[in-house]
């Protein structure tokens, strides 16, 4: 054997020595509690997340994923003018019908000039397209038909580094059998993604305002983007209340918008025009007016994106 191979030798099982050393002594910070509770949720509830072929060539990397835990006061905002949604004049909800799904509670609810009819043929492509790429997979889709459904929010999407290509969200949730919140991307008239969640995020010692675990992806851009957003920038956010809550406020980017109550849910819009550091603050008034939640203080709720 050459002086070379057994020096090429002596150098790898230094390395593999060095590396075994290193794996006894570095260890990782500990989470807090609430982020270790909130993972575990998580955890447990049926998610699938399904992207695009854009974010498909980028399936190693996580980018753009929600961080669930974390907790602290807030951060200060670097965006000072982004231009708020009105407040909602509540309507009567339609009733579903035998080729769609119920409509939202208010027209406030369907942003950027996005019509109902657009919508709902959003939500049937989007259903269309999971059942082709994902139920052909390891598993059967429980998504159910689109009547089955009531869409709470439709909004422009833009494009980013992880995802190119404008378009449109449409979110709609179902309640029966099982929970399902979906959110579907349409771009160019096709459905090229969605992101699923079955079952609900609230639990027994839940706040009276829950945030959608993945409502990120809605007021967020990418990963790869931050810091350098695509401006203006319409965002969304969703989430569950229970009965005590008759108001829900969410702040961001230092504008203030009423979110809409629809049956259990609340759906909140707006407009960036600069770059923001912080994640939406939310708070949640009882009928008396009493404030009885704010994101400020809840431990589980990420502040800072």
């Amino acid at each position: 054997m050459s002086d070379t191979s057994e020096e090429e030798r002596d150098f790898e099982e230094q390395l593999r020595e060095l590396l075994s050393e290193d794996a006894y002594t570095i260890r990782p910070s500990p989470a807090p509690y609430p982020r270790i509770r909130r993972q575990g949720v998580v955890e447990r509830r049926r998610r699938v997340a399904v992207a695009g072929a854009a974010l498909v060539t980028l399936a190693a990397v996580p980018v753009g994923a929600f961080a669930v835990g974390g907790g602290g006061t807030g951060v200060a905002d670097t965006a000072t003018t982004p231009s708020a949604s009105a407040s909602p004049t509540p309507t009567a909800t339609p009733s579903p019908t035998p080729s769609g799904p119920a409509g939202p509670a208010t027209a406030e609810q369907l942003r950027d000039g996005i019509t109902r009819e657009q919508a709902v043929e959003g939500l049937h492509k989007c259903l269309a397209w999971e059942r082709e790429n994902v139920a052909m997979g390891a598993r059967d889709s429980h998504l159910g038909k689109a009547d089955e459904y009531r869409i709470i929010l439709a909004l422009n999407s833009t494009g980013d580094l992880n995802a190119p290509g404008d378009g449109i969200w449409v979110v709609a949730v179902k309640e029966q059998p099982t929970q399902i919140r979906l959110a579907c991307n349409i771009k160019d008239g096709e459905a090229s993604g969605a992101n699923i969640s079955g079952g609900s995020d609230r639990q027994p010692d839940s706040p009276p305002v829950v945030a959608d675990i993945n409502a990120n992806k809605l007021y967020q851009q990418s990963f790869l983007n931050k810091g350098n957003w695509k401006l203006p920038f319409s965002w969304g956010f969703i989430g569950e209340v229970d009965p005590t809550v008759a108001k829900v406020t969410v702040s961001y980017g230092g504008s203030t918008s009423e979110a809409v109550l629809d049956h259990g849910w609340f759906a909140a819009a707006g407009t960036l025009t600069e770059q923001v550091t912080r994640n939406p603050h939310v708070k949640g008034y009882d009928k008396g007016g009493k404030l009885i939640y704010d994101s400020d203080e809840d431990e589980t709720y990420q502040q800072v994106q």
